[in-house]
């Protein structure tokens, strides 16, 4: 599974910078996003945690063919919106497993210093936006390292095409909805091969968990000490990014002085049990600040895959379009927008309910929709509620300054 990119991509690279361990291409102007890139439905895993799964992008099929193209990967895609460059990024030198190093800017997947694709906005709300940076995203990407060839625990931090990947697939279209009134930083880690959530060698995967979530520690204690000055902080992740955002989230801030910092944590993608956190606790409504939300997306009528209905706990469930924990239904009436199959296209809008340990949706509208058999929305958990997020994270920034 993966996804396919066009040929054009509006992006024009304009310099190579170049340092011992890689290198990086600075961008002279925004890219288009006309979806380049169709993404690959995630797997069930057992403990629900998913997964990208994209492969590298074909550089050279015509639109007119690869609409065709796409119709075929929806028969077992959920496809979600994206941009590629058309650039080939060059490896000067062979890859090595080095230790990140947070000063260094290319171990940032975003970073305020410099242009990323968590700058992207989608172009219907360009003239709309209010750029400010008020507030700081701490943000945790999920698995991308999902090749099954690769027997590599966690992945290689100089990894180019992995790299890549990362950057426009969870980086574009996840960590973009943050960015109207804070800083993104994102960084780069040795995340753990998604093969270590199915696989029987416990040992062996809880040593690539905690090896990822060092290096994810490591890049907020740097972001700490250099680069956040005291300013509030919002806490988002998907997917494995999650997991590690609950340990840093229980390791930083509760019973710690920097609680008060916490504007919000958008844990999304995996279950929170209701009594994982001793203090934090889950936002009651939209008005709520220092506190937390996340939810797991499938398909409405729905009851889970077998590691759902094996949970024996109480999961935390946010509807993102009532910023509620209830079972009340929210109609789509109450979604803003979704950001799917083209980033530069506000799609049609689905509806959402908390049910259990999940949280309902209708199925997705969009070109080839009609071919798509998964029950499973995890990959869309964020693009399917995309300007609902975006509004809340607007509002409960405002609301933290005011309190």
């Amino acid at each position: 599974m993966g996804f396919a990119g066009f040929k054009d991509d509006g992006i024009e690279a304009t310099r190579l910078i170049c340092n011992p361990q890689k290198i990086s291409i600075a961008y002279n102007k925004e890219p288009v996003c006309e979806g380049r890139f169709f993404i690959g439905i995630t797997r069930s895993l057992d403990d629900g945690i998913c997964a990208l799964h994209p492969i590298h992008p074909i550089k050279s099929l015509s639109l007119s063919f690869m609409r065709i193209y796409s119709f075929l990967f929806f028969v077992v895609l959920f496809t979600v919106a994206g941009c590629s460059s058309s650039k080939k990024i060059a490896q000067l030198v062979p890859l090595q497993k080095r230790i990140p190093d947070y000063a260094n800017l290319n171990d940032w997947a975003a970073h305020p210093w410099k242009w990323d694709p968590a700058d992207s906005i989608p172009k219907p709300l360009r003239n709309s936006v209010y750029r400010d940076s008020v507030v700081d995203v701490f943000f945790i990407h999920p698995t991308t390292l999902t090749n099954k060839k690769d027997s590599s625990a966690n992945a290689d931090i100089d990894d180019v095409n992995l790299n890549h990947r990362t950057d426009y697939s969870s980086i574009l279209l996840q960590a973009s909805v943050f960015n109207e009134q804070s800083r993104v930083f994102a960084p780069r880690y040795r995340q753990a091969h998604y093969g270590n959530y199915v696989t029987a060698d416990t040992i062996r995967s809880s040593n690539a968990f905690n090896l990822a979530y060092g290096d994810v520690k490591k890049a907020f204690e740097f972001y700490l000490q250099h680069y956040n000055g005291g300013r509030p902080i919002i806490i988002a992740a998907h997917s494995q990014g999650t997991q590690h955002a609950g340990r840093l989230i229980k390791e930083f801030f509760e019973g710690k002085v920097l609680m008060n910092k916490l504007v919000c944590a958008y844990i999304i993608g995996m279950p929170t049990p209701e009594n994982y956190f001793a203090v934090l606790q889950p936002c009651r409504d939209s008005l709520s600040t220092t506190c937390f939300v996340g939810w797991r997306s499938f398909k409405k009528g729905y009851e889970g895959a077998d590691y759902i209905l094996k949970e024996d706990f109480k999961s935390i469930v946010t509807n993102p379009l009532t910023w509620t924990t209830n079972n009340s239904y929210a109609p789509k009436s109450l979604n803003k927008g979704t950001i799917l199959i083209k980033f530069n296209k506000i799609s049609k809008p689905v509806d959402a309910q908390v049910h259990e340990n999940i949280l309902w949706t209708s199925k997705p509208k969009f070109f080839g929709s009609m071919f798509l058999k998964s029950k499973n929305y995890h990959i869309g958990d964020i693009n399917l509620f995309y300007l609902n997020i975006r509004e809340d994270v607007r509002r409960r920034i405002g609301l933290y300054w005011k309190g």
